[in-house]
This record gives structure tokens, C-alpha cells and sequence, in this order.
């Protein structure tokens, strides 16, 4: 339930602001910006939320979405809309990863299991390594 209402937050919130930059500025129409509103929330949602932002931290995860809404919104928009909306493409991915950065935070207090028994404080795991006095110990006769 926790994941279904996060979903949610982050499609509505990525509608809002993908109809704004989109719809409203370069006349996409509403089926198109939820197209890519639905492949851009549940890929970024699987790889960026789920994947990465557990095993890294939120800077990490946010650049990551970042690079990943900018693909995802150039492909959508270069093949649904004629033309060169790159500069659009740019500001609508930078909207969603300003957007992302706060959602990480939701997501790390709210959603995500909150076991930090096998982390340092800045996110990376704790490796540890056995070590001995001696690499070639020497016998004793007896």
C-alpha cells in the first residue's frame, strides 16, 4: 500500500508539472503528456526509487533520474510532436529532478525499509575484510 500511495504522489505531482511545461507552453495535448507521465513515473520509479536510491544516496538517485526523465521526455516528445523541443525537453527533466530530490527524501522516511544496520552514515554499504598478524605463520618444532 505504502508503494501504491507513493506512486500516486509521484505520477500526479510529474503530471502537474510535465502539463504545465508541456501542455501549456508547447500546446502537447493532455493524452500525450500522460503517456509520458505513465513510462516516465513507473521506470523512474523501478529504477531510480527502488533500485538506486536504497543502494546509493539521494544525490546519486537524483542525478540518475535526472539523466533517465531527460531520455525518456526527448524520446516521448520527438516522436509524439513535430519539431525540436529540446530546450523544452531540458526544462521539463530539470522540473521533474527538482521534484525528484524531495520525493527521495518521502521515500527514504516513508516507503523504503528503514534497516541501517549494514550502512555508514553516508549511505555506502560496509564491507569487512578478515586479517591476520601474519601471512605465513612459522611452525615450531616440537
Amino acid at each position: 500500500m505504502k508503494h501504491i500511495k507513493a506512486f500516486l504522489l509521484k505520477f500526479i505531482i510529474s503530471f502537474i508539472l510535465l502539463y504545465v511545461i508541456l501542455g501549456g507552453i508547447d500546446d502537447f495535448s493532455i493524452r500525450d503528456v500522460f503517456l509520458t507521465t505513465i513510462i516516465l513515473g513507473g521506470l523512474s520509479y523501478i529504477i531510480g526509487d527502488l533500485l538506486i536510491l536504497p543502494r546509493t544516496n539521494n544525490t546519486l538517485a537524483t542525478v540518475a533520474d535526472f539523466a533517465l526523465s531527460f531520455i525518456i521526455i526527448w524520446v516521448m516528445t520527438s516522436n509524439l510532436a513535430y519539431g525540436d523541443y529540446l530546450a523544452r525537453t531540458f526544462i521539463s527533466a530539470l522540473g521533474v529532478t527538482i521534484f525528484e530530490f524531495f520525493f527521495h527524501r518521502y521515500m527514504a522516511n516513508n516507503v523504503l525499509p528503514n534497516d541501517k544496520s549494514n550502512r555508514q552514515s553516508n549511505g555506502q554499504l560496509r564491507y569487512q575484510m578478515e586479517s591476520s598478524e601474519e601471512l605465513n605463520p612459522k611452525r615450531t618444532k616440537k
